[in-house]
């Protein structure tokens, strides 16, 4: 059964739940684990693609979109296949993806303003009326 983390960041700025997509997303990674970042849509995949290569002044993650390199360690996508990934998904979007089950691990990222936060509440009660272990953690931002 998928096991389920809400990350609680203490801040209301868009940019701070990607910024720690690409935290979680390299960790995750340089441990040695399959990453799918899920994106709400085209665009958000491009900011998030642009992100992964900057986020970090001394390394880059290495990574492909789900259009050009669909199995790629690390992938940033959209839409309804994750195509093989099963280790961890992280979620961007406002909706679980139907796909969710299939992985080890979910991460969704939730900041403090209501169009991220409202529908998070939702999936969070979605996910333990069916059973998921879940899992919060407080974070505090900087800022």
């Amino acid at each position: 059964m998928t096991r389920i983390d809400f990350y609680l960041l203490t801040s209301s700025a868009p940019q701070t739940r990607l910024d720690y997509a690409c935290r979680l997303a390299h960790k995750a990674w340089s441990k040695g684990h399959q990453v799918y970042l899920h994106c709400a849509d085209e665009q958000q995949a491009q900011t998030l693609d642009e992100l992964l290569w900057s986020f970090r002044a001394d390394a880059f993650l290495p990574h492909a979109s789900t259009t050009e390199q669909p199995n790629a360690k690390v992938v940033c996508g959209y839409g309804e296949d994750a195509g093989e990934h099963h280790d961890l998904l992280i979620n961007l979007a406002d909706q679980s993806p139907a796909f969710f089950s299939q992985f080890n691990r979910l991460a969704e990222i939730v900041i403090e303003l209501d169009p991220v936060r409202v529908p998070a509440r939702e999936r969070f009660r979605f996910y333990r009326e069916r059973g998921y272990p879940l899992q919060t953690h407080q974070l505090r931002t900087a800022g």
